[in-house]
């Protein structure tokens, strides 16, 4: 009996090795040099949108750009944090759940902060077409400020308050040591239950944010006479907006592909790893690095400057701006 264990956990232990080397050997170090390559790419671009917006005074005092410099910013950290805690979890690496929690922490505010961003840059175009008298004096730098300072409130509270009832209910629960995962920071399934049913209240009201917005403006255009190129502008933009709802929306779907895979993959874990890999680089990273650059490549007072800079400056490029 004793001999017949051995064979089996011997076996097992095999099995997983070999899995393992195939890992390190054959695909590991490829895939994480392109998950961290391409995230740190993407990251050097909105650093350089990030530059452009800092180098021209009219951009830090115009709450379009602010609200657009601080989607760089947050897609930015969010490409960052993913791409470590995916790393350490392609090594099997147990971290301090403390690690683990601030880790978890940052991915999520800056996860739910993305489609809370676009609804409040759409409710500013919404204003300037809709109220151009009064935009001025409703859409200023500093309600922009508080507006994301409310965001970040709003991203944050779901998380800090079940890390709260966690320490109440165990003051060293943070002490231990853990494979890195949402689900493992917290001690009750209707915790994570409650996560899903938050996610789905920001996506549909963020959706229906855009959409009212779209439509507003839409009819905004057809009863305005005069400067409707501005219009039309801001009912372009809207829909972008929307598009990149519907990007920030598949990577809303990244855990749910990932227990679909799970599920039908069974027990190849080496089928899995792989589907999973893509899975993050598709549905996760691909969709943060896009949604930035895509804002930015049709801002004619961005995109020209964002095209000197990376040229490190050549002069090949003339920069202008005209912010509308």
């Amino acid at each position: 009996m004793a001999g017949s264990n051995g064979t089996t956990e011997d076996v097992s232990s095999l099995n997983y090795q070999q899995i393992f080397k195939l890992n390190i050997d054959a695909g590991f170090s490829t895939k994480t040099a392109v998950a961290v390559l391409t995230s740190l790419f993407f990251c050097f671009i909105n650093c350089v949108m990030l530059f452009a917006l800092k180098s021209k005074r009219i951009f830090q005092e115009t709450p379009r750009y602010i609200l657009f410099g601080h989607m760089l910013m947050n897609d930015s950290v969010l490409l960052l944090v993913t791409t470590i805690m995916y790393t350490v979890a392609l090594c099997f690496l147990p971290i301090p759940k403390s690690i683990c929690a601030l880790l978890v922490f940052i991915s999520h505010c800056t996860f739910r902060n993305a489609p809370l961003t676009l609804a409040l840059m759409s409710l500013e175009r919404y204003v300037a077409i809709c109220f151009p008298l009064r935009h001025c004096n409703i859409a200023t730098p500093k309600r922009t400020g508080i507006a994301i300072g409310i965001i970040w409130f709003l991203s944050s509270i779901n998380f800090v308050t079940d890390i709260i009832l966690v320490l109440v209910l165990d003051p060293s629960y943070l002490a231990s040591v853990i494979f890195c995962t949402l689900e493992k920071l917290f001690l009750f399934k209707w915790q994570l239950d409650k996560y899903q049913a938050f996610d789905v209240l920001y996506f549909v009201s963020v959706a229906v944010i855009i959409i009212f917005t779209y439509i507003s403006i839409m009819m905004a255009v057809k009863s305005v006479s005069s400067d409707k190129d501005s219009a039309k502008k801001a009912l372009k933009t809207v829909l972008l907006h929307l598009i990149q709802l519907g990007l920030c929306l598949t990577s809303f779907l990244y855990t749910i592909i990932e227990r679909t895979l799970y599920m039908m993959t069974g027990s190849n874990s080496s089928l899995f790893i792989n589907l999973r890999y893509l899975n993050y680089l598709i549905v996760l990273i691909l969709p943060r690095c896009l949604s930035p650059l895509i804002y930015g490549m049709r801002d004619e007072a961005v995109w020209p400057l964002f095209k000197y800079l990376f040229c490190y400056r050549s002069g090949k490029v003339r920069p202008t701006v005209n912010v509308h």
